[in-house]
């Protein structure tokens, strides 16, 4: 712990009861899920109605949670089953990328008639959740749909993994330059004629480019194409809007990012990278989460029982494996000591537990360690959550 702070989770415990919105990004298999779900479950024992949000692909979420699957509509978790005592109420969902598109589709389409060509169109039904960048850009809508609903408190939401965890933010930006229709239309121009596809090219090249697109692609998927971005005419504005909303959202005082890694050295590197970016673009940065810290045997107190006697081979065994576990707890320590210094400000460690997650109970155990609970002084009446 640092000497600035002898309570690296006091920043994460006063963000669980003042902020509205909950960011937890990290690279892949550092375990972020775990730890968003663990500070979920937290904020809803200390009162809050809570919603947990993944927009992981691979639902690592559901099995945190003790769960078979997830789906879109918020689902209330037995919160008594871990804790009797808790005044609020936990809530978890995914996201389901597809149908966020076509609400979004819905709602900025100028006509009827264009969101049939869009919603109807093969080339969109195929590749809206594979666009550059649509998945993330989805996730942000659904931020700014969440942030607006009266039924939670707070919302937690649990980012993809990244190669890059700056991916999340600047994805969205990427989708949109491939839906700027006047971009693609200039690409397109020699196919355009009134949203169909025409043979009739003006120019030699023009006729080389469409053999070739049909060649390859063929008419109909080109028709496909040029349709698709025609009927995004006039929607592009719409969305480019939207994302200029969530990224307003997330620079407010009431939202807050928490960065999860592993206390391997690129994980540590590509934290302080992500960590500086968040700072040049003004996002409201609320702490490190350092996961499956290495626990330094040598800090252990001895049990104070009867000495048992071991043979020379098994003592030497255990000896080897005793330098080895404090050996990677000081490199552990040494490198997450570093951080600590470039960020100025204390990391909050988490030691590697013997097992996986796979329970609110296990998600409790994680959660004493990020933000230990005050002991209670009288049992408050639990507020029973409204059904969304």
């Amino acid at each position: 712990m640092s000497r600035r702070d002898p309570r690296p989770g006091e920043r994460l415990a006063q963000a669980l009861t003042t902020r509205r919105i909950l960011v937890v990004c990290g690279s892949g298999g550092v375990g972020k899920t775990t730890a968003a779900a663990a500070l979920a479950l937290r904020a809803a024992q200390g009162g809050r109605r809570v919603l947990v949000c993944t927009i992981d692909p691979s639902r690592r979420l559901a099995t945190s949670l003790g769960l078979s699957k997830l789906s879109e509509r918020a689902k209330l978790l037995p919160l008594e089953r871990v804790d009797p005592d808790a005044t609020g109420s936990l809530w978890a969902m995914t996201l389901d990328t597809k149908r966020t598109f076509d609400r979004l589709v819905e709602r900025h389409a100028a006509t009827e008639e264009a969101r049939r060509r869009i919603l109807e169109n093969r080339f969109y039904q195929q590749v809206s959740a594979a666009l550059a960048g649509s998945h993330e850009y989805m996730a942000m809508e659904k931020v700014l749909e969440l942030s607006a609903d009266p039924r939670f408190d707070l919302v937690v939401l649990d980012t993809p993994p990244t190669r890059h965890a700056l991916d999340f933010l600047e994805a969205p930006d990427r989708m949109l330059g491939v839906l700027d229709t006047g971009v693609l239309r200039y690409f397109l121009r020699p196919y355009f004629v009134a949203g169909r596809l025409t043979l009739k090219i003006a120019t030699k090249t023009g006729a080389l480019a469409l053999k070739l697109a049909d060649s390859v692609l063929g008419l109909q998927f080109l028709q496909d194409l040029s349709e698709f971005f025609l009927a995004f005419d006039g929607m592009y504005d719409g969305f480019k809007e939207r994302a200029a909303q969530v990224h307003a959202l997330l620079r407010r005082e009431d939202a807050g990012f928490v960065l999860v890694a592993s206390p391997a050295g690129p994980a540590l590197e590509e934290a302080l990278y992500f960590h500086r970016r968040l700072a040049e673009k003004g996002m409201p940065f609320v702490g490190f989460v350092v996961n499956r810290v290495h626990p330094d045997p040598a800090a252990v107190p001895p049990s104070g029982g009867p000495e048992s006697r071991v043979g020379p081979e098994l003592a030497q065994a255990l000896a080897s494996v005793f330098r080895e576990q404090h050996a990677l707890a000081n490199a552990d320590q040494r490198r997450i000591a570093r951080l600590e210094v470039d960020v100025a400000m204390p990391v909050l460690r988490v030691p590697e537990f013997e097992a996986d997650v796979h329970d609110l109970r296990g998600l409790a155990q994680i959660a004493d360690v990020l933000v230990p609970r005050a002991r209670r002084t009288a049992r408050t009446p639990r507020r029973m959550p409204a059904r969304p």
